[in-house]
C-alpha cells in the first residue's frame, strides 16, 4: 500500500513540477523569430497563388473573407480564390454572386456528395486547380493556401510566404493565427492561445522541425499536394494536422512564420467552444495511427520526435490523469477528515494552507506568465487585460480536459461527425473598397501591398439569430476593381462550376 502510495505521489509531484517548467521553456521562444533563408534569393517572375475557402452556411463572413482575400495579391503575387460552397442553404450562394471579380471561382457541391468534412471539400478544390495549373503550365510555381469563412489576412501575407518558399526545400508555411474579436472574454482567451502560447511552441518546432499545420493559414506547393493525389486531406477531424503530419513524414520541410497572419472569429459561448475543442481533440486521438511510423521516420529528428511524442499521446494521457487527480482529491477530502495522511500523501491541517498554496502557485504562475508575455510581446491588449486572461487560463484549460473526455466517448461509440463551427455576424463591421495595387514603375521595384484589412473589433450580434448580410455589404463588394491574373485574363467575371 505504501508502495502504490509513494509511486502516486512521485507521479503527481513530477506533474507539478514538469506544468511550470514547461511553460517557462517554452514562453522563452515567443522571442525567437524564425529564420529567414539567407542564401536564397526571389527571382523577379511571378508567384501564383490560389487561397481555398471551404464554405458552409457562412453567410455572416463570406463577403468580408473573400474581399480580403483578393486584396492580398500583388503583381508579383497574383492571387486567385476559390470557394468551396458546401451545399449552403442560407444567403452564402447570394453574396458570393454579387462579388464581381474574375479571380474569383466558386465551386458548388451539392448533396448527397456535399458536407463530407471539411477534408473533401478541399479535396475538390485541389483538384480544381491542379487541372487549371496542368493547362497552365504552374504546378511547379503554384502555392495553395487554406484561409476558414471568417478569416482574414495580414498586409505583405502573400509575400512573405513567396519568400520562404523561395526555398525550394520548404513544401509548406503555417502562418501565425489571431483572433479579431477578442473584446470578448472568451474569445481573449482564444487570442492568449493563439498569439502567444500556440506561436511560441509554433516557433521552437520550426527550429526543431516538427511544425503543425492548422486548419488557417496554411499555405502548400501544389506540386506537394500532388504527391498525394487524388485527395491530399484526410477524413480525420484535424485534416489540417494530418497533413502536417503527413509531410514530415514524406520528408517535407514545414516552416512557420509569425511575419504573417491570419486572424479569425473566436467563439463567445462555452457551449459552442465545447463542441469546437471536441472535435479538434476527437481529431488528435486520431492522429495516434501516425506515432509508430514516426518513430522509425529518417526524415524526423530526435527533437521533432519528442515534439511529437507530447502532444500526439498527451490527449491520451489527460484522461487517467485527471482522474488520479479526481481521485487524489476525494482521497485528500477523506483524509482530512479522518486525521490521516496517507502515509504522507495528504497534507495534515497544520501544513495544509502552505500545501494549498504552494499548488495554487505552481497552477497559477505559468498562466500568469503567459499573460505577460502576451503583453510584451503584442501590445494590443493592456497589462491588466492580459493578466486577467492569464489568471483565467487554468480555467480555459478544464475546457479542454472535458472536451478531450467526450471526444474518447465519440471515439469508442464510433461516432466521427464533423461538427462545423458557427460564425457570429459581422453586421457591424465597416466593409470599405478593396484597395488595386498600382503597376510598377520596373521590374526591379515591387509594387506597393495593399492596405491592410480592418482590425477594428466587429459589434457581436446573438448568433442564434441568422443576420443576413446587409444591402450596403453586397453594394460595397459589386464594384472592385481586380488586379487581373496574368494567366487568367480571359476568365469570365465569375466561374461557378457544380461538382
Amino acid at each position: 500500500m505504501e508502495t502504490s502510495l509513494s509511486v502516486i505521489a512521485t507521479i503527481m509531484v513530477g506533474v507539478l513540477i514538469w506544468w511550470p517548467l514547461q511553460n517557462l521553456v517554452l514562453a522563452v521562444f515567443a522571442w525567437r523569430s524564425p529564420q529567414r533563408p539567407r542564401s536564397v534569393r526571389r527571382t523577379p517572375d511571378p508567384v501564383p497563388f490560389w487561397i481555398v475557402i471551404p464554405a458552409l452556411n457562412e453567410e455572416r463572413v463570406i463577403a468580408n473573407t473573400v474581399r480580403n482575400a483578393l486584396a492580398t495579391g500583388t503583381r508579383y503575387t497574383p492571387v486567385r480564390v476559390v470557394v468551396v460552397d458546401d451545399a449552403s442553404d442560407d444567403a452564402t450562394p447570394h453574396i458570393l454572386a454579387g462579388i464581381r471579380d474574375p479571380r474569383l471561382h466558386v465551386l458548388r457541391r451539392e448533396l448527397p456528395m456535399a458536407r463530407q468534412g471539411k477534408g473533401e471539400g478541399l479535396n475538390t478544390a485541389y483538384r480544381y486547380i491542379l487541372d487549371i495549373a496542368g493547362r497552365e503550365g504552374t504546378i511547379e510555381q503554384t502555392i495553395v493556401g487554406i484561409v476558414d469563412g471568417d478569416g482574414r489576412g495580414s498586409e505583405g501575407m502573400l509575400d512573405e510566404i513567396a519568400e520562404l518558399m523561395a526555398e525550394k526545400s520548404v513544401g509548406a508555411v503555417q502562418c501565425r493565427v489571431r483572433i479579431h474579436n477578442r473584446h470578448k472574454t472568451l474569445a481573449l482567451l482564444q487570442d492568449l492561445e493563439f498569439g502567444a502560447i500556440a506561436d511560441s511552441a509554433q516557433s521552437l518546432r520550426d527550429l526543431v522541425g516538427s511544425v503543425g499545420l492548422g486548419g488557417n493559414g496554411q499555405f502548400t506547393r501544389l506540386s506537394v499536394l500532388a504527391r498525394f493525389h487524388p485527395g491530399p486531406w484526410s477524413a480525420c477531424l484535424v485534416e489540417d494536422l494530418e497533413l502536417g503530419l503527413r509531410l514530415h513524414l514524406d520528408g517535407i520541410r514545414v516552416r512557420y512564420t509569425k511575419s504573417a497572419w491570419v486572424t479569425q472569429q473566436g467563439l463567445t459561448d462555452v457551449k459552442r467552444l465545447l463542441r469546437q475543442r471536441t472535435r479538434w481533440a476527437q481529431g488528435n486521438l486520431q492522429c495516434f495511427r501516425h506515432l509508430r511510423r514516426l518513430t522509425t521516420s529518417r526524415f524526423v529528428s530526435g527533437f521533432g520526435l519528442a515534439d511529437f511524442l507530447i502532444y500526439l499521446l498527451s490527449p491520451w494521457l489527460t484522461v487517467p490523469m485527471s482522474l488520479l487527480l479526481v481521485g487524489l482529491v476525494a482521497a485528500s477530502a477523506v483524509a482530512l477528515a479522518t486525521g490521516s495522511t496517507l502515509g504522507g500523501l495528504v497534507a495534515t491541517v497544520d501544513t495544509l494552507p502552505t500545501s494549498i498554496g504552494m499548488l495554487v502557485g505552481l497552477a497559477m504562475l505559468p498562466s500568469l506568465l503567459w499573460g505577460l508575455v502576451y503583453w510584451v510581446r503584442l501590445r494590443d491588449e493592456n497589462i491588466l487585460r492580459c493578466l486577467f486572461a492569464g489568471l483565467l487560463y487554468p480555467w480555459f484549460l478544464a475546457l479542454g480536459i472535458i472536451a478531450t473526455w467526450r471526444a474518447l466517448f465519440r471515439l469508442m461509440s464510433g461516432r466521427n461527425g464533423w461538427a462545423k463551427t458557427e460564425r457570429l455576424s459581422e453586421d457591424g463591421e465597416p466593409v470599405p473598397p478593396m484597395p488595386v495595387p498600382m503597376a510598377p514603375a520596373s521590374v526591379s521595384q515591387p509594387a506597393p501591398l495593399p492596405r491592410p484589412w480592418p482590425t477594428t473589433p466587429p459589434a457581436v450580434i446573438d448568433p442564434s439569430v441568422t443576420q443576413p448580410i446587409p444591402a450596403t455589404v453586397l453594394a460595397a463588394a459589386e464594384p472592385t476593381r481586380p488586379v487581373p491574373h496574368p494567366l487568367a485574363e480571359t476568365e469570365p467575371t465569375q466561374r461557378l462550376e457544380r461538382v
